[in-house]
């Protein structure tokens, strides 16, 4: 059986919250705090090995600044069951949680961002969600033929 190529996906995070140098830094790291169904849904989706783009988001310019890759999935979200989280979700319970995350490791840092108006420029809201206008989820797949192109820009 052929090996299957890797999925795309993009995820966002505000550089304040967690850049990309942070995890350059740490190497890896588990992509938790998700609280929106269809963006842990598409986490859901994932397979180890997918390569995801790292998005600055809410910043100037906001965009993309690296790569990294999916290396472990179906984690239960630790941050649901922390009173002290600010993702403390008190209607999720350990024996059935509501949510999950991914760990996702370190692979670059982008040359330069490919901000949000240069994927404008590039692709249509049809081709890559994160530039359609409206759309906020944190987690959005990637056709390969635009992660091909992103990958050349970056």
């Amino acid at each position: 059986m052929p090996q299957q190529e890797p999925s795309y996906w993009l995820m966002k995070s505000e550089p304040d919250a967690y850049s990309i140098d942070t995890l350059k830094n740490e190497g890896m790291t588990l992509w938790d705090g998700i609280r929106n169904y269809q963006a842990r849904n598409f986490m859901r989706n994932m397979n180890k090995g997918d390569k995801v783009f790292f998005y600055h988001s809410n910043c100037k310019p906001p965009g993309i600044v690296g790569l990294m890759e999916v290396i472990e999935l179906n984690i239960v979200d630790p941050t649901q069951f922390d009173k002290d989280s600010k993702y403390f979700d008190p209607k999720s319970k350990p024996e059935n949680p509501r949510w999950d995350c991914v760990r996702v490791k370190y692979i670059s840092k982008s040359n330069k961002i490919l901000s949000l108006p240069e994927l404008k420029t590039l692709f249509s809201g049809d081709e890559l969600l994160v530039v359609r206008k409206g759309n906020r989820l944190s987690i959005l797949p990637i056709k390969n033929d635009v992660a091909k192109i992103i990958l050349e820009k970056i």
